[in-house]
C-alpha cells in the first residue's frame, strides 16, 4: 500500500507540474500582459518605463524560467496578487472553493441519492413503464444545457412565481434559510444536469448484479428484495459505480463553472470566469489549477475505495 500511495503520489505530482506548465504557456499566450494593460491606463508611460517594468517583473525572461520562479514560489504557498483584487491569491481562493464546495457538494449528494432510487426502482421493474420513465429522465438529463436549464429556472421560480431569489450570495452573517434560499436554484440545475449519468449507472449496475448466480440463491432460500439490493446486489455494483463518481468531478466543476456565473454564486467557477474576463492571469492560473487537482485527487480515492469494496483487486 505504501509504495502504491507513494507511486500514485509521485504521478499526481508530475501531474500538476505538468498542466501548471501548459496552463503557464497558455496564460502567456493571451493577448497583453499586466505591463500591457498599466500602459493602456496610463498613456504617460514611455517605453522605457515599460521595459523597466517587465524587467523588475521577471516578463523579459524566458517561459521556462519564468515557470520555475512561478513554481518555486508556489511551492512555498506564495502564488502572487491578483490584478482584480489587489489581494494574496490565497486570501481570495480559499472562501471561493469552500462556497464551490457547498454547492457542489450538495448537488451531488441529492443527485446520488435520486440516481440511486430511482435506478434501484427502475432495475427492479426493468422494461417496464417506471424503467422507460427513468431513462426518458436520463437521457434529458445528459441533453439539457445547464446554462440553459439555469437560465429557464431563474425566469420561472424568479421572475415569474418570485419564489426564490434570481442569485447573489447571502447577505455577511445571513441564517441557515438565506443559505437555502440563495443554493436551492443552482442546486437543483447541477443536480439535474448531474443525475442522468449516475442514474444510467446504477441501472445497469444493479441489472447486471441482480443476473448473478447468487441472486437465485438468495431468492430460492426466500431472502426479500430490500435483502437481496441491500446485502448482495449494490455490494457487486459499487465498485464500479465508484469510478463512475470520480469521473463525475471533473463535469461536476465545469458544469459548477457555468452555473456559477449565471447564478452570480461566489465560487471557483465564477472566479475562474472573472479573472479570465478582467487578465488577471495569476488568479486564473492557480483557479483552474485548483480544480485539476480536485479531479486528480479524486481518482486516486476512487482508486483506493474500490480496491477495499472490491477484493479482487490488488493496488500496485
Amino acid at each position: 500500500m505504501r509504495a502504491y500511495l507513494l507511486r500514485r503520489g509521485l504521478e499526481t505530482s508530475a501531474s500538476m507540474v505538468l498542466v501548471a506548465f501548459l496552463l503557464f504557456a497558455l496564460v502567456d499566450l493571451m493577448p497583453g500582459d499586466p505591463i500591457d494593460l498599466m500602459l493602456q491606463a496610463d498613456p504617460r508611460l514611455t517605453s522605457a518605463d515599460v521595459a523597466r517594468l517587465k524587467a523588475l517583473h521577471g516578463l523579459d525572461r524566458p517561459l521556462a524560467e519564468r515557470f520555475l520562479a512561478w513554481l518555486a514560489n508556489a511551492l512555498r504557498g506564495e502564488f502572487g496578487y491578483s490584478r482584480l483584487y489587489g489581494l494574496p491569491v490565497g486570501e481570495i481562493l480559499w472562501p471561493r472553493l469552500l462556497a464551490t464546495l457547498l454547492l457542489v457538494g450538495a448537488s451531488f449528494l441529492a443527485a446520488l441519492v435520486a440516481a440511486f432510487l430511482l435506478g434501484t426502482l427502475a432495475a427492479l421493474r426493468p422494461h417496464g413503464l417506471f424503467d422507460r420513465l427513468v431513462n426518458l429522465v436520463a437521457f434529458l438529463s445528459v441533453s439539457v444545457p445547464s446554462f440553459w436549464l439555469a437560465l429557464l429556472a431563474i425566469l420561472l421560480f424568479a421572475v415569474e412565481l418570485d419564489w426564490l431569489p434570481a442569485g447573489g450570495e447571502p447577505a455577511p452573517g445571513a441564517g441557515f434559510g438565506e443559505w437555502a434560499r440563495r443554493l436551492a436554484l443552482p442546486v437543483a440545475v447541477l443536480t439535474i444536469v448531474g443525475v442522468g449519468l449516475l442514474l444510467r449507472f446504477v441501472r445497469s449496475g444493479l441489472l447486471e448484479a441482480l443476473r448473478e448466480p447468487c441472486i437465485r440463491t438468495a431468492r430460492a432460500k426466500g431472502a426479500g428484495t430490500l435483502r437481496i439490493v441491500r446485502a448482495h446486489a449494490l455490494p457487486q455494483a459499487l465498485p464500479s459505480l465508484v469510478t463512475v463518481v470520480a469521473l463525475q468531478t471533473g463535469g461536476l466543476l465545469s458544469g459548477a463553472l457555468v452555473v456559477e456565473t449565471v447564478f452570480a454564486w461566489p465560487g471557483m467557477g465564477r472566479l475562474v470566469y472573472d479573472s479570465i474576463m478582467g487578465n488577471d492571469y495569476n488568479l486564473a492560473l492557480v483557479a483552474v489549477l485548483a480544480g485539476t487537482a480536485a479531479t486528480l485527487l479524486a481518482n486516486l480515492a476512487a482508486d483506493l475505495l474500490h480496491a477495499r469494496l472490491d477484493p479482487r483487486v490488488q493496488l500496485g
